[in-house]
């Protein structure tokens, strides 16, 4: 990274004594500090923190610029104060709350140069108790964007930022709020930056509780502060945003998180006419964000949310908060009532003629869960055999019509297959507090490979095994086998099985790195011949004239009379000999008896069907083998191959030559 520095902006109020790690944790960064600025504005701390910054300065002389002002009322003014004396290419405003990892600004600052792009986001994780943003931290993002990844989803300003773009775009946090100005900053950062980053495997920064609650975010309180800062969230989204996905993206956040958390901890400890009021400002704010057309991004519960705000109703409101928290503490999935192919949550006013609430609210259809186990896979000739279980989250299985299917990765070709519906009595018991029992949730299928597409043989290719779990007219689809039994085996098992005349690969697998079943047919990913090997030749111990073979087959299974050793010769005779497998053993061995060889020079290879493995050649001091047969000399020994590959030359003794041989 030569060349590139940061500026890490601290911007401090009584954050003793949390602010002496936080330094620390910076001046130890693995960029070194000859990367760094440490610039922290004091911002009229009564506690302390002045003369500890003011000691820090001599214990990490040339590092920090430490700037004292008058409390401002916010983190805004000292952050900005900050931004104005950096002089890094990157700029990461850190809490004094909080610390780095030793390796954060490193790791981001290679991501950003390495990738071209503007913005990182570091992974965050809490401390004593503080929750996280966790879901844009799935995995590592070399490089994406505000619309196509999660990173909507924080929007705390504790990120690394290309100090360019904000210069050029002239970004500062609006020092006219005491809550949400850093949604402000961080959004238009977002939306104008050339590329963001996600550091997801490395514990980036490290979010602190602290112990008198005192984070500035935790201390702010109140309706009032919050309607002001999300109108004009709502306006940045909607002047830098066109209709259409994008926008919907971004206002699904705020739809949801920003609206919940009002409504739980601001209006319900409000007095009745200041509830009343905020309600009628917060639908006024969400009306540009919210149309039909988002309704299948939002949970059933934000959707009737959404309708009580949009609505007034008020009374309602304070009702569904008080359930939500109330199943929060429970932590009891709600029942759903079925009815006409569609799950319904049973949560306040469903159905209530009064409130006229359209049933669109509580269709929970798309999110029912589905619960499954294998408790058998294993192929049997052709016949593949499946049991377990499957059923629908909170649904009760009464007529039941769980199928499964067959689905050919590449084509889509897929076939639906009958299965027999086995009794579970108590099954969910254990579960969700015992709500919810599912007495017929049991499988059995033998899908025959010959006949399974409409009595055809399935064609070669990836067949997906999935299961449409079905009740009471709800049915919806998963792939399987990524939750079974113990004794299940996961790896691949290739199988070379009869059928008809011919013998045919099968491959009953699990998929990475989700362990689904899948069946390949015809070694379009598992091929048969890797896993035959013939890599020893020798003279048996005892009987020099049985020339022993050696190997391993892979094969879970194959037709044993159909694996032969086959030898020619030049004069187009050839020999064939079976091969037996070691019981309980991938080992192969065979003998091949060379006296019963006509005279000529052999070659061979070992079969299988269509596969064949070519013999490998004999060691260079693998001694003649001789007898005699008839009363005559004879003899067996390798002989060179232009190929590389095994040959045995077998003959009669030439006695006169040899003779001759030997009185030489």
């Amino acid at each position: 990274m030569p060349g590139a520095s940061v500026s890490v902006i601290i911007a401090a109020y009584n954050a003793m004594p949390y602010l002496t790690r936080c330094i620390a944790s910076v001046a130890e960064q693995s960029i070194g500090r000859e990367h760094l600025e440490v610039i922290v504005v004091d911002d009229g701390s009564t506690d302390g923190t002045a003369a500890e910054l003011n000691r820090l300065q001599d214990v990490y002389p040339g590092l920090m610029r430490v700037l004292h002002q008058e409390n401002s009322g916010g983190p805004s003014g000292p952050r900005n104060v900050g931004l104005e004396h950096a002089t890094g290419t990157f700029v990461f405003f850190l809490d004094a709350d909080d610390h780095l990892g030793p390796e954060a600004l490193e790791r981001m600052v290679r991501m950003a140069e390495d990738n071209g792009t503007d913005i990182v986001l570091g992974k965050m994780v809490g401390v004593g108790g503080r929750g996280a943003p966790t879901s844009m931290f799935k995995r590592n993002q070399p490089r994406t964007d505000v619309f196509s990844s999660r990173v909507y989803w924080t929007l705390n300003p504790m990120k690394l930022f290309r100090r360019e773009l904000l210069e050029r775009h002239g970004l500062r946090f609006p020092t006219d709020l005491a809550i949400g100005e850093d949604q402000l900053f961080v959004g238009a950062a977002y939306l104008h930056a050339s590329g963001i980053s996600v550091v997801a495997d490395y514990d980036c920064l490290f979010w602190v509780l602290r112990e008198d609650e005192g984070n500035i975010t935790r201390r702010l309180k109140g309706s009032e502060r919050r309607l002001r800062f999300l109108p004009r969230v709502v306006d940045m989204i909607l002047e830098n945003v066109p209709p259409g996905p994008g926008r919907d993206h971004l206002a699904h956040r705020h739809l949801t998180v920003e609206v919940q958390q009002m409504l739980a901890d601001q209006l319900v400890f409000e007095p009745r006419e200041t509830q009343k009021k905020m309600l009628g400002q917060l639908a006024e704010i969400i009306d540009p964000l919210w149309h039909e057309g988002m309704n299948k991004q939002l949970s059933a519960m934000a959707r009737l949310r959404l309708h009580l705000v949009r609505h007034r109703m008020l009374d309602e409101l304070l009702e569904l908060i008080a359930f939500e928290k109330q199943l929060a503490r429970t932590k009891v999935a709600t029942p759903v009532l079925v009815d006409g192919g569609r799950a319904l949550a049973r949560y306040p006013f469903l159905r209530d003629p009064e409130r006229a609430i359209p049933d669109l609210c509580y269709d929970v259809t798309a999110q029912l869960a589905v619960r499954h186990h294998v408790t058998r896979a294993e192929l049997r000739g052709t016949v593949l055999h499946l049991a377990g279980h499957a059923y629908l989250h909170r649904v009760e299985t009464r007529d039941v019509t769980t199928q499964l299917v067959l689905r050919e990765r590449d084509s889509g070709t897929e076939y639906r297959l009958p299965l027999t519906h086995t009794a579970t009595p108590g099954l969910g018991a254990a579960e969700d507090e015992g709500h919810y029992t599912y007495d017929l949730a049991g499988f059995q299928a033998a899908v025959d490979i010959t006949s399974a597409a409409d009595g055809k043989p399935l064609t070669d290719g990836l067949w997906d095994i999935s299961l449409a779990v079905g009740a009471q007219g709800v049915s919806k689809e998963v792939r399987i086998g990524s939750k079974r039994a113990a004794d299940v085996r996961g790896a691949a098992g290739t199988y070379v099985v009869t059928t008809g005349e011919d013998l045919r690969a099968v491959t009953l697998y699990t998929t990475k790195p989700h362990g689904n079943l899948t069946l390949d047919l015809g070694e379009t990913k598992h091929q048969v011949r890797p896993l035959l090997r013939l890599d020893d030749i020798r003279w048996v111990a005892g009987t020099p004239t049985e020339l022993q073979f050696s190997g391993r087959c892979g094969l879970a299974e194959y037709p044993t009379a159909a694996l032969v050793l086959t030898l020619r010769d030049g004069g187009g005779e050839t020999a064939r000999f079976p091969v037996q497998p070691i019981p309980e053993a991938p080992e192969i061995r065979f003998t091949v008896p060379v006296s019963t060889l006509p005279a000529g020079t052999w070659t061979g290879e070992l079969r299988l069907g269509k596969w064949t493995v070519p013999l490998p050649p004999p060691p260079a001091d693998l001694p003649p083998a001789k007898w005699r047969r008839r009363g005559l000399p004879w003899y067996a020994r390798p002989v060179p191959d232009s190929a590389n590959r095994f040959a045995l030359r077998v003959a009669k003794t030439d006695l006169i030559k040899a003779l001759a041989q030997r009185i030489k």
